[in-house]
């Protein structure tokens, strides 16, 4: 069976990179050509120019005008092969985008699937009454901070007219107190200088200094 049709070949399948080092390579060796086609065309020019029409001007021109021919030959095969590379260079471009679409495009698909597993297990009524505990504990927390900041000796309404009146009494006292110091007894002295308060009246001066005498 092989003698008839042949053995199956094992070689690698040709891929686009493969085919297009290839051209590249192509090409290069075309550009070696042309430019020793050209120093050649210029060697021929220089001739050309310092001769005098005659029969060995019209053999250089003849070899001028076919290395002429080879070059634009060459050329074309260039052009050739450079659109060929650019077209593929341009199919690997749109694989590569392509491929680069499937794996964003799988990578959506395997993040869907996980999201609808994990929301799943989600449960809102759960979240939903996790939330009115936790408001339910906020307001005791602030019920509580305000119970304990709360002030027991400084009533929450103030009569403006108290204050007032026990502001004049502590005018009334400070006057008091400068009469004290104006007559040479401090003020806080002048409790202690008064009479006692369970005798009904002072002594008299003159009974004081003859009991003293």
């Amino acid at each position: 069976m092989n003698r008839l049709f042949g053995a199956k070949s094992t070689a690698p399948k040709p891929t686009l990179t493969g085919a297009i080092t290839n051209v590249e390579t192509r090409i290069e060796s075309l550009d070696v050509k042309l430019a020793k086609l050209n120093a050649e065309l210029s060697t021929y020019q220089q001739r050309l120019a310092k001769m005098r029409d005659g029969p060995g001007k019209t053999a250089i021109k003849q070899k001028a005008l076919k290395v002429l021919q080879q070059r634009k030959m060459y050329e074309g095969q260039r052009d050739q092969l450079q659109q060929q590379s650019w077209n593929m260079e341009q199919a690997g471009m749109m694989q590569d985008n392509l491929k680069n679409t499937m794996t964003t495009v799988d990578a959506m698909k395997t993040t869907t699937k996980e999201l609808r597993k994990q929301y799943g297990k989600v449960n809102i009524d759960k979240i939903e009454k996790l939330q009115d505990e936790m408001a339910d504990l906020m307001e005791m927390g602030n019920d509580i901070q305000e119970s304990i900041s709360r002030s027991y000796d400084v009533p929450e309404e103030v009569d403006e007219d108290e204050l007032d009146a026990e502001l004049e009494a502590l005018g009334e006292e400070v006057e008091f107190e400068g009469i004290g110091e104006s007559s040479g007894i401090p003020g806080f002295m002048l409790d202690e200088a008064a009479p006692p308060q369970f005798i009904d009246e002072p002594p008299e001066t003159g009974k004081v200094k003859e009991a003293a005498g």
